[in-house]
């Protein structure tokens, strides 16, 4: 146990010195003048004069603290409660929180740019800020910029602003940002919000992140005072958004080329844009409009951060319900839906077939591969056999890897360097990234192909739309998700999680389960279930997930069962697809009854879902 000596004695105004724990770093803490009577923090635990001890620090209490901090972090983001309102959680995103998270991002900034140049920094470090509308959002921008003032950066206030743009406010001139944060939840209630980090190289990733919450911990716990009051400089206001949509402009004309009136190549097209009152209206009076496009009759674009009317994703059934009536009203060409801070997409073609999901994968996919033949395609581990055919049939590769748009990207990236040729890294919730454009999740820049696909087909004299390139795409005949909620403290949740999931690869790997086999994508060199690099580097695993493939002497493989941990709530999602009818019900029934409750997981495990849809063939 680390301690120090607070007696009579010793002066307030001294520097004490301990060790912590955790590591071998000594935290110098320097306390103001006091005077008694006064109340200690309650990590400070005074101890009777009798006693050998004279004072000992809270281990329980420093552990306690720097878990609100750690518990925060969600792979390759960092996200929480931020205001009350959500039944049975606590708001934990508080603005103390995240000034010591924005200070140790900037710390790591600052660093990182040391080792990079092999000696200080001249110029003062510039950190750009975006946000989406959520209410939350001002209160915790001042602790951002509080805490970016603390570790020296320079800031820029990018005010109402998308994900893409927060990175790409770090390479376009004259910006150029050595780094940005974006506040944004995504797709999560109003009382949710969080942050997404970037530097010019890219988004940081899940070890990063774990690094800089270890990081703010530290400094959380241990601050007398848990928050600034004053802002040290105050950020520089930049339009930034009108930069980035003159850059999606300029790259659809570019590539369009109308040979009749270049500058406005979306004439004659009717494009619908769901903003869902996220950050996403900008692609409609920016890029669209001025593109000569009619956008009538689009939906929910005034930024409002309750989100009155659905929920703004493009997996969500009511936006994409809604978004198909006003493209079939208006007998538009395309339909847009875009997520809250604008890193995913899905879009309506103009029969009102919603494209997402495994759709938009594909959709994707002819078009990169009419551009790139042979290119490998990387996807998570939820996609359908079908998609596997679907690649494969017009030449290309596809690599299932595992959950987590940054999983999947950073797979991308890598197969780059070891020399693998791909151009697309997708996931089914709608991230997608593309080579050309820096290996980033943009879901307007998306979009911004899929138009200019839509020009294209027209210009070489075809009527059908973009929804023909995948006409030839096969749906699973049944697909489902189902959750389980782990039985313990939230803390604890993660570990527990680990040892049920890998519990079930044993079950698998015994044999205990007929015609279940672990999946695997040998040309990728990803093994074990599309979850392990067996290349020489293969990269740390954030979150355990297995997916085996399922098969019977009757039809053969006909289906997948994929088991992961969530790292947004204390849960595990199992999803299955099938080819065959009645195949969901009959992996449903075999996970139950073979694994969940021979390994007695009801200890562990609320199954009731499973059961449900075991029993009865539904959720109901």
């Amino acid at each position: 146990m680390s301690t120090f000596t607070l007696s009579p004695s010793t002066s307030l105004n001294s520097t004490i010195t301990h060790n912590f724990p955790s590591t071998t770093t000594t935290t110098t803490l320097l306390l103001k003048t006091l005077n008694f009577p006064f109340t200690l923090p309650s990590k400070l635990t005074l101890i009777s004069p009798k006693s050998s001890a004279t004072t000992s620090y809270n281990e329980l209490g420093l552990d306690e603290e720097m878990g609100r901090i750690k518990r925060l972090q969600n792979g390759s983001d960092v996200r929480g409660v931020a205001v009350e309102g959500e039944p049975g959680r606590k708001v934990d995103l508080t603005p103390p929180a995240v000034e010591a998270i924005a200070e140790s991002f900037g710390e790591w900034v600052i660093n990182g740019l040391v080792k990079e140049k092999g000696r200080q920094v001249e110029d003062h470090v510039r950190v750009s800020l975006g946000r989406d509308p959520r209410i939350s959002g001002g209160s915790l921008s001042v602790a951002i910029f509080s805490g970016l003032g603390r570790a020296g950066c320079i800031t820029f206030d990018m005010g109402l602003a998308t994900t893409p743009a927060c990175f790409m406010s770090t390479v376009l001139s004259p910006f150029s940002y050595d780094a940005s944060i974006m506040m944004t939840a995504s797709h999560l209630p109003y009382t949710r919000n969080g942050l997404k980090f970037f530097t010019k190289k890219g988004g940081l990733t899940s070890p990063e992140v774990e690094e800089i919450c270890n990081k703010a911990a530290f400094k959380y716990a241990n601050r007398l005072t848990k928050v600034s009051t004053l802002l040290r400089t105050t950020p520089t206001r930049v339009d930034f958004m009108s930069v980035y949509a003159k850059h999606l402009r300029d790259i659809i004309k570019e590539r369009v080329n109308h040979p009749q009136h270049y500058d406005t190549p979306l004439e004659g097209f009717q494009i619908i844009v769901n903003a869902g009152n996220g950050s996403g209206g900008f692609f409609t009076y920016d890029v669209l409009d001025k593109l000569g496009a009619d956008t009538f009759g689009s939906l929910n674009l005034t930024p409002d951060g309750m989100f009155p009317n659905h929920i703004p994703n493009p997996e969500d059934k009511v936006a994409m319900s809604v978004t198909r009536a006003a493209v079939l009203d208006t007998s538009a060409d395309l339909g847009i839906v875009f997520d809250t801070d604008v890193d995913r997409s899905g879009v309506v073609d103009k029969e009102g077939n919603p494209i997402n999901g495994d759709k938009l994968i594909a959709l994707m996919s002819a078009i990169v591969l009419k551009e790139h033949p042979g290119s490998t395609i990387v996807t998570d581990a939820r996609t359908s056999m079908a998609l596997t055919r679907f690649i494969t049939d017009r030449g290309g590769q596809h690599c299932l890897y595992r959950v987590g748009y940054r999983n999947v990207i950073d797979k991308g990236v890598k197969l780059n360097e070891d020399g693998v040729d791909a151009h697309l890294m997708m996931e089914t919730s709608g991230h997608g990234a593309l080579r050309e454009n820096y290996f980033l999740d943009d879901g307007a820049y998306m979009v911004v192909k899929i138009i200019i696909e839509m020009v294209r087909m027209k210009l070489e004299g075809s009527n059908e739309g973009i929804g023909s390139l995948i006409k030839d795409l096969e749906e699973p005949l049944e697909s489902v998700e189902l959750r389980m909620n782990i039985l313990c403290e939230p803390k604890n949740a993660k570990a527990q999680a680990i040892d049920i999931i890998e519990t079930f690869k044993t079950y698998i790997q015994e044999g205990r389960l007929e015609g279940w086999e672990l999946d695997a994508c040998g040309d990728c060199w990803v093994s074990d279930g599309c979850l392990v690099d067996s290349n020489d580097t293969p990269a740390p695993v954030d979150a355990q997930m297995y997916r085996a493939k399922v098969s019977n002497d009757e039809n053969g493989q006909y289906g997948w069962i994929h088991i992961r941990q969530s790292i947004h709530n204390p849960n595990i999602a199992v999803n299955m697809q099938s080819l065959v009818v009645g195949g969901c019900l009959s992996m449903a029934r075999a996970f139950l009854d073979k694994f969940l409750i021979t390994s007695g997981m009801d200890k562990d495990l609320d199954f009731s879902e499973i059961e449900k849809y075991a029993n009865n063939g539904n959720m109901s």
